[in-house]
């Protein structure tokens, strides 16, 4: 099938899949800027938008980039499942020192080497079966709104100029600091931002800068130059969703400076701007010490997924609460593989059974099951939403009635071998389709039904 159809599927089914009906959860979410658990309450009501920083693409991405694009994929998923229509921005940092570096290293143009490793990310992506977002938008694309912006933060007098480059005054924004709690005089140079005897404050941190022989550049107000990093976020968030809007997430290492800054930015150009919560993944990481490309104790996405398949890799992933740290290790990552054998070597063997049956379940309100599949469908319904409307707590999901539920599968299979009248066995093959159902709209909603078979998936673990 077309991965791109597929996913169009993926979003009509989980737009229409049965909620249990006898009981109502309020999605609850944990807000980064209240340090506390919230009722979820989007801003238009039946419409979400969401916001999420992206990679910086000069290489190949790591399992931190890995679980931040599952975390508010399974989001973004459940979200869609909620009935919201959902508009998803991730961007991509296509300018940044980083890359300029790493092209200069290689003899790349800058812009080419991002580009080929932004397509890198999405074969990634799609290996993880991450749902592609409404918009993917990149800093080169943007540049006239990122300078519009500027000109609005210096037209209101926090922003200032020095020899091309632009800086935003940090003493101008009194609520500096109020998504992470820094304050400024904790902040010393030369730790989260660059030494400078031009700038005002020593925080103060670029918008604009001037360009360096050897580096891509565009014209502006103030001269050649390119964007800071923190601005592309604020100006793209405003393009594609305006300045007022439901969700803003990213890892946790971005709370700050990035997002301390965004919001800065965003409320210097529009007092009016808001966004209702705050959300950040926790780290993965090595020994215990946070995975990042800096460090060098990284493992990319594809050095684990040639071992692992990329679904063992997403059960790992949210096997864990998304905002607890998560350590990697072999052992887990074993245990995931074999987790997901179980899952897929069941539903494989179901989808075998049925398959030769001669007998025609009925489909709907009026199938009949047994009494046992009645209270597991109900419980794994209930349990479902009740961990998913818990800040998305995917760490419980996949045991407890999940399990039961698989267990079911395979008494319901051994029941078929025996000989029955023809009405009860009609129950058990009704039992066993309505029980495989719910089981696959579980792993709908957590992006693990597998895009082709589970024959694929068996096979990739066992090889």
């Amino acid at each position: 099938m077309d991965p791109s159809k597929h996913e169009s599927n993926q979003k009509k089914a989980l737009k229409t899949m049965e909620k249990n009906p006898t009981e109502e959860f309020q999605f609850i979410v944990y807000n980064t800027m209240t340090q506390q658990k919230e009722v979820f309450k989007p801003k238009i009501p039946g419409k979400v938008c969401m916001y999420v920083c992206g990679v910086t693409a000069y290489d190949f991405s790591h399992l931190g980039h890995a679980r931040a694009a599952v975390a508010f994929d399974v989001l973004y998923r459940y979200l869609i499942y909620l009935g919201y229509e959902v508009t998803y921005v991730r961007n991509f940092t296509d300018v940044d020192d980083k890359i300029i570096r790493r092209a200069n290293e290689t003899g790349e143009d800058p812009l080419s080497l991002s580009d080929r490793y932004c397509k890198e990310y999405n074969i990634d992506m799609a290996d993880l079966l991450c749902l592609s977002p409404t918009h993917e938008p990149r800093v080169s694309d943007h540049i006239e709104q990122i300078k519009d912006m500027i000109a609005q933060i210096i037209n209101k007098g926090f922003g200032y100029v020095v020899d091309g480059d632009v800086f935003f005054s940090v003493d101008k924004f009194p609520n500096y600091g109020k998504l992470s709690g820094q304050k400024l005089e904790n902040n010393r140079a030369g730790e989260r931002v660059a030494v400078d005897s031009r700038k005002r404050n020593p925080s103060d941190f670029a918008l604009w800068k001037a360009a360096k022989p050897g580096e891509p550049y565009w014209e502006s107000l103030w001269g050649h130059g390119r964007p800071g990093w923190h601005i592309e976020c604020s100006a793209m968030s405003a393009h594609y969703l305006s300045f007022k809007f439901d969700i803003h997430g990213g890892g946790l290492d971005l709370i700050f400076p990035h997002h301390e800054n965004e919001i800065a930015q965003s409320c210097a150009a529009c007092e009016e701007s808001d966004v209702s919560y705050w959300m950040h993944n926790g780290h993965v990481t090595n020994n215990n010490e946070k995975m990042s490309k800096s460090l060098g104790n990284f493992f990319t996405i594809r050095q684990i997924t040639e071992r692992y398949h990329p679904l063992a890799l997403r059960y790992f992933l949210i096997n864990a609460h998304y905002r607890s740290p998560l350590n990697y290790s072999v052992a887990q990552l074993e245990g995931a593989s074999e987790a997901v054998f179980y899952i897929y070597q069941t539903l494989k063997d179901c989808q075998d059974a049925l398959s030769q049956l001669q007998e025609s379940p009925k489909d709907g309100k009026s199938a009949r099951t047994t009494a046992d599949t009645q209270e597991c469908i109900s419980k794994l319904r209930s349990e479902f939403q009740a961990k998913m409307s818990d800040d998305l707590n995917t760490s419980l999901i996949l045991t407890g009635a999940f399990l039961e539920a698989l267990k079911l599968v395979n008494n319901l299979m051994m029941m078929l071998k025996k000989k029955q009248q023809k009405q009860q066995r009609l129950l058990v093959v009704q039992s066993l389709v309505e029980v495989e159902k719910e089981v696959k709209k579980v792993l709908d909603v957590l992006g693990l039904q597998p895009l082709y078979s589970y024959a694929e998936v068996i096979g990739f673990i066992t090889c």
